[in-house]
C-alpha cells in the first residue's frame, strides 16, 4: 500500500511555490526591511565585484530559496534531534562570522581572508550536513554556489579594502549585521 501523506504534499507543494518566487521583490513579502537592505547590498557586491548581473541575482536568488526552504522545513519540524543540534551549531557559526566580519570591518588593519573563507567554509558544512537528508541535490547546489560566491578570496579582498568601491556596501552590511544581532536574529 502506498503511503501518503497530506501534510507532507504541502509542504512539498509551499517549497516548490516558495521556490518559485524566490525573487528580490517577493523575499520582501516574506522579510524585514533590514534583512532586505542586507540581501540588496549583497546583491550590489556580487555586481559590482564580478560586473555580471544575472549571476549577482542568481546568487541572491539562491540564497532566498534556501532560506525560505529551510524555513518550510523548520515550521514542519522535519529535523531530527540530532539535524537540530546542526542547526544550534551553524546559528553559532553564523553569529560568529557576522561578528567577525564586523569586527574585520571597524577595526584597521585586522581584516584576515583566510579566516573569513574558513567561517563560510564551515557554515556551508554544516548547512549542508543539516538539510542533505530533505533537499534535493540542486537544492544543496545552491548552498554550495551561494557559499563559494562569497568565500571568493578576491571578492573577499576587494570588499575590505578601505579604499576599494565595495567598502560603502560593507559598512551597509556590517550596519544592518548588527542590527540583526541586537534584535537576536542572527
Amino acid at each position: 500500500m502506498e503511503a501518503f501523506s497530506s501534510k507532507d504534499m504541502a509542504m512539498k507543494a509551499q517549497k516548490k511555490i516558495l521556490s518559485h518566487m524566490a525573487s528580490k521583490s517577493v523575499a520582501h513579502m516574506f522579510i524585514d526591511d533590514n534583512s532586505g537592505e542586507v540581501l540588496d547590498e549583497l546583491y550590489r557586491v556580487s555586481k559590482e565585484h564580478s560586473g555580471n548581473r544575472t549571476e549577482a541575482q542568481k546568487v541572491v536568488k539562491n540564497m532566498i530559496k534556501i532560506a525560505v526552504k529551510v524555513g518550510v522545513l523548520f515550521k514542519h519540524d522535519k529535523f531530527s534531534a540530532e539535524e537540530l543540534s546542526v542547526a544550534q551549531d551553524f546559528r553559532k557559526k553564523l553569529h560568529n562570522g557576522a561578528m567577525t566580519a564586523i569586527s574585520f570591518q571597524e577595526v584597521e588593519f585586522t581584516f584576515d581572508k583566510n579566516v573569513m573563507m574558513e567561517l563560510l567554509s564551515d557554515c556551508r558544512d554544516l548547512l549542508l550536513k543539516l538539510v542533505e537528508k530533505h533537499l534535493t541535490p540542486k537544492s544543496l547546489d545552491r548552498i554550495r554556489h551561494v557559499f563559494n560566491h562569497y568565500s571568493d578570496p578576491e571578492l573577499l579582498t576587494h570588499l575590505y579594502d578601505p579604499h576599494g568601491t565595495l567598502w560603502p556596501n560593507l559598512s551597509k552590511i556590517c550596519i544592518g549585521l548588527n542590527r540583526m544581532i541586537e534584535e537576536g536574529k542572527l
